[in-house]
């Protein structure tokens, strides 16, 4: 399995383009794989005949790990297959592969000759590990194992259940275990045998089941999405070794909302800015002028970054991913707005390639507009810092000694003590703070 996204750490074949005999090209695509962001073609940079697929399709694989066997037509290659379903640390033999064919019995070890896919620069029996397990008794493992009444199904298969409707409880999977795959689902609408449904959730849901403890509440489970399970461990790599502590300032709007207003007047209707779409701007000009909030801790070194690649926290529907807009204090509002919007309809789509989302220098986490007033956001590493940006609330102040209603916006910075202390911290936000009041001080 190769590295095909900078924060991956293991992946779910979708799917496999190729069938065991069939020849391949080099550079052509063989299989679809579900990373923690997105769906990725992986390619072999060799060619020759697909001699074995080990991890089927609907199954993860970790980083390394040997999915399968690429060589000449007619070699012998059980020798490497025995290596590698010990090396990936299985007490079976491989698991029956996407057609649900099953695997060849293991035939006289001998050193094959068979040359392994590549992929990223790196063949797979280069990233296979070196342990070796005794396979003897190996015991054959089919696609027919019960579930446990449980409905089993890949993220990127409900969500292209949910996009067309489709009832997930009308279909048998063709996947591990009777797992529901893209496959099945692509199938099924070839073949119109779909049970369209009015309403349905967006992933999958299992069977409700009966609570041990009398009296509890009955509960269902559901897979978790490979995009959460890397968003649980980032956040706990965040929170623990990351000490951070927290900013807020109270920002008057209303200068910033009347900006917004007179952008607005001068622009055709479908590129319309928001708010937000002003903050980043803001946030991208104040960190120019304040080198250790756009910096991040490199162990040994700190890393300070010439312009400003802002993260724009979208949620989509496994989660939540941060589209980086490059060089944002290079760019105008109008123009930021466009990209933000570009790219957060790609994310939802899962179009975004690794580097459209990964590398910003600061982040924004943005709950305004679900009327969410004040929150702390958890700081992506190795950002130092993060803005959590509450909702714009009409609040009476006092103003040269008279109560008035004005706009006020909290915001709320996390930041890394490694990097930004308080009052590095402080004058950050200060600035930040009064650029939203005064737009104009943008062009200083």
């Amino acid at each position: 399995m190769p590295k095909l996204s900078p924060t991956m750490e293991e992946g779910q074949i979708s799917r496999w383009l190729k069938a065991e005999g069939d020849e391949i090209e080099a550079n052509e695509t063989i299989a679809e794989v579900d990373t923690d962001k997105a769906t990725m073609e992986m390619t072999s940079l060799e060619a020759g005949t697909l001699l074995k697929i080990i991890v089927p399709g609907g199954e993860n694989a970790k980083l390394g790990q040997t999915i399968g066997i690429l060589g000449k037509k007619g070699e012998d290659f059980s020798a490497l297959l025995d290596e590698a379903t010990a090396s990936n640390g299985s007490k079976s033999e491989p698991p029956a592969v996407a057609d649900g064919s099953k695997t060849e019995e293991s035939a006289p070890k001998e050193t094959p000759k068979a040359e392994t896919a590549e992929t990223g620069g790196r063949s797979y029996d280069e990233q296979r590990p070196e342990a070796k397990a005794d396979a003897k008794d190996q015991k054959p493992k089919t696609e027919d194992q019960p579930s446990n009444g449980r409905m089993i199904v890949s993220p990127i298969a409900a969500r292209m259940a949910a996009e067309n409707g489709i009832d997930l409880k009308t279909l048998k999977g063709s996947g591990p275990g009777g797992r529901i795959i893209k496959r099945d689902i692509e199938e099924a609408m070839a073949g119109g045998k779909v049970e369209v449904i009015e309403e349905i959730s967006a992933s999958p849901k299992s069977e409700i089941q009966n609570p041990k403890l009398e009296g509890a509440s009955a509960y269902r489970e559901e897979n978790t999405s490979r995009m959460r399970q890397v968003i649980a461990s980032r956040l706990a790599e965040s929170i623990g070794p990351i000490p951070t502590f927290y900013l807020t300032v109270e920002i008057e709007m209303d200068a910033a909302l009347e900006f917004r207003k007179q952008i607005n007047a001068s622009i055709p209707e479908a590129d319309k800015v928001s708010v937000n779409d002003i903050i980043v701007k803001v946030t991208a000009q104040a960190l120019t002028k304040h080198a250790w909030a756009n910096a991040s801790y490199q162990d040994k070194t700190i890393r300070f970054y010439e312009d400003a690649d802002i993260g724009v926290a979208v949620a989509i529907e496994d989660g939540l991913i941060t589209p980086v807009i490059r060089a944002a204090n290079r760019k105008g509002i109008v123009e930021i707005s466009k990209e933000i919007k570009e790219k957060a309809v790609r994310a939802r789509e899962k179009k975004l390639q690794p580097e459209e989302y990964t590398g910003a220098t600061f982040s924004i986490s943005n709950l305004g507009m679900f009327g969410i007033k004040e929150f702390t956001a958890i700081i992506n590493p190795p950002e130092a810092g993060i803005f959590a940006v509450g909702a714009a609330t009409p609040t009476p102040v006092v103003r040269n000694g008279e109560i008035v209603v004005r706009q006020i916006m909290n915001v709320t910075m996390s930041c890394d003590h490694r990097v930004i202390d308080g009052a590095t911290g402080a004058k950050f936000l200060q600035t930040f703070k009064q650029m939203l009041e005064n737009p104009i001080l943008m062009l200083m």
